[in-house]
């Protein structure tokens, strides 16, 4: 079996049969969104995967070297964030963290989970690779979780997207006070999305860039659904 990150993993109960790959925002490891998991009651066992982001510096940041799924390469303070966050992207770290991700769905796949109880989930730039990701996989998923984030490399995705990926449904959910990725941006993102015809829910919250309780219970409550199946 082809190695896979460092990870963190969590069956809620015997044989799973359902797995959730869920991916830490910038400088946060896989220990991050443990206790989330943790609270949520599903209605079936399910094994989480928390995967700790390859180090590496980061532009932003003055290129401190820290965990991270791909570089970010414009100023956070800039008032052009919104704009600009899209642009010059680190194309090449996107796509090496999509590499890792499929590497991880391909061992949960070897070990006997179908790919429609494959679920990615993600918060911030871990948000944004599960989207590049899970929209590019050549089968359609369980769901993918985009949690205060956008659609990178989206100049791309209507040629590399996987035809199946579209019956993948969709769960995003931004801050309305989100100071790092702007809302707007997350909210242009989900409307591209729904123009290219995904199935896609959107959700907003008083929030800035985190998560609250009534999100959890909006996660909890759509992957219920998809889980009872």
């Amino acid at each position: 079996m082809t190695s896979v990150l460092p990870n963190i993993t969590l069956d809620t109960g015997s044989n799973p049969q359902h797995s959730i790959i869920w991916l830490h925002g910038l400088g946060a490891d896989g220990e991050d969104f443990v206790p989330i998991a943790e609270e949520m009651e599903l209605p079936v066992a399910v094994r989480y995967i928390f995967p700790h982001a390859p180090m590496r510096p980061v532009t932003i940041n003055g290129g401190y070297v820290m965990r991270a799924w791909y570089d970010i390469l414009v100023g956070a303070a800039s008032a052009e964030l919104s704009a600009s966050i899209g642009r010059n992207e680190d194309a090449e770290g996107l796509r090496e963290s999509q590499a890792e991700v499929e590497k991880l769905i391909a061992q949960e796949r070897q070990r006997g989970i179908a790919a429609k109880n494959i679920f990615l989930a993600g918060f911030s730039q871990g948000g944004a690779v599960v989207l590049h990701t899970g929209l590019r996989h050549r089968e359609a998923l369980g769901g993918i979780l985009a949690l205060s984030t956008y659609l990178p490399l989206a100049q791309t995705l209507r040629m590399e997207a996987g035809a199946s990926a579209r019956l993948t449904p969709i769960f995003m959910a931004h801050g309305l006070a989100d100071p790092v990725v702007p809302y707007d941006l997350g909210r242009a993102s989900a409307r591209e999305l729904l123009q290219q015809g995904y199935a896609l829910e959107w959700h907003d919250y008083a929030m800035p860039h985190s998560v609250c309780p009534e999100e959890i219970g909006d996660i909890e409550q759509w992957l219920q659904r998809r889980l009872a199946g």
